[in-house]
């Protein structure tokens, strides 16, 4: 990285985001829907010919509603009927009545008993599409939202960093011209590739836990596969206790078992002799899953590894880290694209509100300590979700050292009408339930809050279950997301009150009598949108708000436009002016307080999970799965 800023720049920008996946593309909508504009630049093209990322959570859905392309995924997702459920099974097909067994199933990704608990947190409902997909829709609409700024085949080689902003120097690597462009502030969501090292930027948590082959295949499975299980998951002799691999379901157009393209997943011994023998991975994968004359399309194969980790900083000056930049997960609990979508979500409203002068610089100084306290953790959780599966296995009997053979008699002692038989199944019924951690874990993705940052404490305490993965409760505590209560228009539609945070300025929810609380608001010297809780035009006939906010019809709750409470009051103050003015002074102007406690706990977390995920493996592995592009 340069120390100055170079000289020859030949355009100016506001932003420069390095980048064009999720965390990148977001973050560019995020900025164009309040006016700003900006430059994307990907090394790659702009397309993906890997399925990669899938799951989408209701916090994701929410931003994507707000950037324009949630109607899209649903439309092209399956049916809601389709695919809430993760199943485990020996195989799809045998030669024996222990081929093809299913092992037990889970309802997953807000499905089943579900389906209640994830409709109190948040509007809009899980989605599901493959991030190839997902990456042409953000495409689609950062091209339409910055003409000749969303830029393909264009390389970050160098930058230089001031107190004034970021030159990057960058090569078209098409026309092999290398020019400069001068930002006010820089994101850098390439993956890690590249700024990272630019910057010294280090990362701290367990690397090469799983070497990963990918290869894309299309196949028919409709006689086979689960008709209601997105994901299979594979527990034969020849994992030892642990899974040999998974099968996914892609669409597009028809899902279930019914879907033209899968993701079928293997795990190999590193010193396996067919590691670099693409035919024979493939015959292999085709033999796990019990079909070895299946009929399948192989069109390409990728690399990579299970790692959990955090980036130590996540600014650096201007350049702010963001998606796999900042942190990298493995994929169990689907936590990496949606964890990048947050951060897009939360530094996005944050740079167009400092570039337009409504926000100190001072605001921008948050985006780490929120950001980083979540990354830590939904990679720490991931990592533990990543070993949950091997005492399905060890429940059936199956251990390491064990033989094939051996292994297939084990099986069929879990699948005898026997006392130990029965014995078995409870218990491997049981080791599927803790699996709930991984697949009903809305508190993880939608229970976060901010404890340091652009926040004023009340002094309360979190809710009930909040160091849970499952246990979601619904809070206005500050630094939580708003909740979500339906209210009631005159002509009889149902609204959010997470539909109703205004994208730009703060939002003040009141109570029905909003005078005084409106006067302050026009006062004050930033934009506020009030919106009255309760009034003829937004009933709450139950006076669910006020419970679930725990305010009293005069008070007032002050949100981001990234719909985190910054500030809650629970009755009316004596100078609600001068209350409401010192408020956004503190949560716009004023540096955050420092992270409390042990600044390396998360850390020692992360690397406890790591270790006990790489000794329960006993061995590193590759996980092998094919798909059709």
């Amino acid at each position: 990285m340069s120390d100055d800023p170079q000289p020859g720049v030949v355009e100016e920008t506001p932003v420069l985001i390095v980048g064009g996946g999720p965390a990148g593309l977001t973050t560019a909508l995020e900025l164009a829907r309040r006016g700003i504009d900006g430059i994307v630049i990907d090394r790659r093209g702009f397309t993906s010919h890997f399925p990669r990322a899938h799951l989408l959570n209701v916090r994701t859905m929410e931003t994507f509603h707000d950037v324009g392309i949630a109607d899209q995924i649903y439309a092209e997702g399956p049916p809601e009927h389709e695919w809430h459920r993760v199943a485990w099974y020996t195989s799809l097909a045998g030669p024996t009545p222990l081929h093809g067994r299913r092992i037990g199933a889970l309802p997953a990704w807000g499905g089943g008993a579900d389906r209640e608990r994830y409709e109190q947190a948040s509007p809009r409902r899980f989605g599901n599409l493959p991030q190839l997909r997902v990456d042409a829709l953000l495409w689609e609409r950062a091209h339409e939202a910055w003409p000749g700024g969303v830029r393909p085949r264009t390389e970050l080689v160098d930058l230089a960093i001031d107190d004034a902003g970021a030159t990057a120097t960058v090569t078209d690597l098409d026309e092999g011209r290398t020019y400069r462009i001068r930002c006010r502030y820089l994101v850098a969501a390439d993956g890690g590739r590249t700024c990272g090292d630019l910057l010294g930027v280090t990362v701290s948590g367990p690397r090469a836990l799983v070497d990963i082959i990918t290869v894309f295949v299309s196949a028919d499975l409709s006689e086979h596969a689960d008709p209601g299980a997105l994901l299979t998951y594979l527990v034969r002799p020849e994992g030892e206790g642990g899974l040999v691999g998974g099968l996914l379901a892609l669409g597009p157009g028809r899902w279930g078992a019914h879907s033209p393209q899968w993701t079928m997943g293997m795990f190999l011994d590193p010193d396996d002799p067919i590691g670099h023998d693409n035919d024979a991975l493939v015959q292999r994968a085709k033999d796990l899953i019990g079909l070895p004359d299946l009929d399948a399309q192989v069109h390409s194969i990728s690399h990579w590894q299970y790692e959990g980790v955090v980036a130590d900083r996540f600014r650096v000056g201007p350049v702010f880290l963001a998606g796999d930049a900042a942190h990298r997960h493995p994929p169990t609990g689907g936590l990496g694209l949606n964890t990048a979508v947050g951060d897009a979500a939360n530094l996005g409203w944050k740079l167009a509100a400092v570039l337009k002068g409504e926000a100190g610089e001072e605001l921008l100084d948050s985006y780490e300590p929120e950001r980083r306290q979540v990354a830590i953790r939904n990679v720490e959780h991931s990592l533990r979700n990543a070993g949950r599966h091997t005492p399905i296995g060890v429940a059936m009997g199956l251990r390491k050292g064990i033989t094939v053979d051996e292994g297939w008699a084990e099986i069929g002692v879990w699948a005898s009408d026997t006392e130990e038989g029965a014995r078995r199944r409870a218990a491997v019924a049981d080791a599927i339930a803790h699996n709930a951690e991984d697949f009903s874990q809305l508190n993880i993705e939608a229970g976060f809050g901010y404890e340091v940052g652009a926040v004023i404490s009340d002094g309360t305490r979190p809710p009930a279950g909040h160091d849970t993965a499952t246990e979601f409760t619904s809070t206005a505590r500050p630094g939580h997301h708003v909740p979500h209560v339906w209210l009631h228009t005159p002509a009889g539609e149902r609204v959010s009150t997470s539909d109703l945070v205004a994208a730009e300025g703060m939002t003040l929810f009141v109570g029905p009598d909003a005078d005084q609380w409106s006067a302050a608001a026009t006062s004050a010297a930033d934009p506020i949108t009030v919106i009255a809780v309760g009034a003829d035009d937004l009933r709450d006939p139950d006076g669910t708000w006020l419970a679930v906010c725990e305010i009293e019809p005069s008070g007032a709750l002050l949100v981001r436009p990234d719909r985190h409470v910054a500030w809650r009051v629970p009755t009316l103050p004596a100078d609600p002016t001068a209350a409401l003015a010192a408020a956004l002074n503190t949560v716009l102007r004023t540096a955050p307080a420092a992270v409390p406690g042990d600044p390396l706990a998360g850390l020692k977390g992360i690397a406890e999970a790591g270790e006990a995920l790489r000794v329960g493996r006993a061995r590193e592995a590759r996980l092998f799965t094919v798909v059709e592009s």
